[in-house]
């Protein structure tokens, strides 16, 4: 069951407060809350929420998947590389940036999720996202392979 959509989230209704919440809040949430508080470091339930908001955003192309995640503001992508098996991505700008560096650590699969949900719609499923670089690890920047799932 479906409560809400991507669309739902977009009727914001805050006369006074708007449509924005400081990211130190999200940060918060994500880092803190899941991150730190749950098993497996939140894994579970942020690539399932992130998959979820994906899938509902209707993206229609890797580059419109591309032009909503920065819309959003969750990050600036850049396609580094790309062939018949599978897309690099960088992401500048994300959230996680400016936070002290925990080598060892990548928190970004919230952000992961969300790309491969919108996508799993474009490529019918056969795609799997995998962070490999994290500000938080230390990195320039936060970069995702995208691996395209062969059938057999």
């Amino acid at each position: 069951m479906n409560l809400f959509t991507f669309e739902d989230m977009k009727k914001i209704n805050r006369n006074t407060l708007g449509n924005f919440v400081p990211l130190e809040l999200f940060r918060s949430i994500r880092l803190i809350g899941m991150y730190q508080g749950l098993p497996m470091r939140g894994k579970n339930t942020t690539i399932t929420v992130g998959r979820k908001i994906g899938e509902s955003m209707n993206a229609s192309s890797l580059e419109e998947a591309l032009e909503l995640f920065e819309q959003l503001k969750i990050g600036i992508p850049h396609i580094i590389e790309q062939n018949e098996n599978e897309i690099h991505i960088a992401v500048e700008d994300c959230f996680c940036e400016g936070l002290p560096v925990h080598e060892g650590n990548m928190v970004c699969d919230l952000e992961g999720a969300i790309l491969e949900g919108a996508l799993a719609k474009i490529y019918d499923g056969k795609i799997h996202v995998r962070e490999i670089k994290c500000n938080v690890n230390g990195d320039k920047n936060c970069e995702y392979k995208i691996t395209f799932i062969k059938q057999n």
